[in-house]
């Protein structure tokens, strides 16, 4: 049994000899390390043979009808991405402007003190928060989540 430093170091050198950027003198101590170490030699083979598959191994290309299928849906989810976006800004947007009127009106009373105002702006701000994030994360399970329609409730 060899020691761990010598391990990794075999097992660098193993990946540098499949990768063909190994010098003489490595492959040497390659070897030495290998034939010390049965775990090494069966380690040796199957990375060899990984090898041997993966470079004889061809891709078929898929047919045409994939490839319209798959571009289709690249585009589906591009522009139902951007909708999203441009939806969530002009919703976002219009409503932070309605709740700071809101909470400029509340605040500019004078007839509340500052130290029960501060705690409610912040508890309405809190919660129209809350509500944003919830709905926007119901949302994003609801479209991705495969066992959704799984599940028999």
């Amino acid at each position: 049994m060899q020691d761990g430093a010598a391990l990794e170091r075999a097992r660098t050198l193993m990946m540098q000899a499949l990768d063909g950027e190994i010098s003489a003198g490595e492959r040497r101590e390659l070897d030495d390390l290998i034939t010390g170490s049965p775990e090494l030699v069966a380690e040796w083979r199957r990375l060899r043979r990984v090898k041997e598959v993966t470079t004889d191994m061809t891709l078929q290309n898929p047919p045409a009808e994939i490839w319209d299928g798959y571009w289709t849906s690249v585009y589906r989810r591009t522009e139902r991405g951007l909708a999203w976006v441009l939806i969530s800004i002009g919703v976002t947007i219009p409503a932070a402007y309605w709740v700071w009127h809101v909470i400029r009106s509340f605040l500019a009373d004078t007839n509340m003190p500052l130290f029960l105002k501060l705690p409610i702006a912040a508890l309405a701000i809190g919660v129209l928060l809350l509500v944003i994030s919830v709905v926007r994360e119901k949302l994003f399970t609801a479209r991705r989540d495969p066992y959704v329609k799984e599940v028999i409730r």
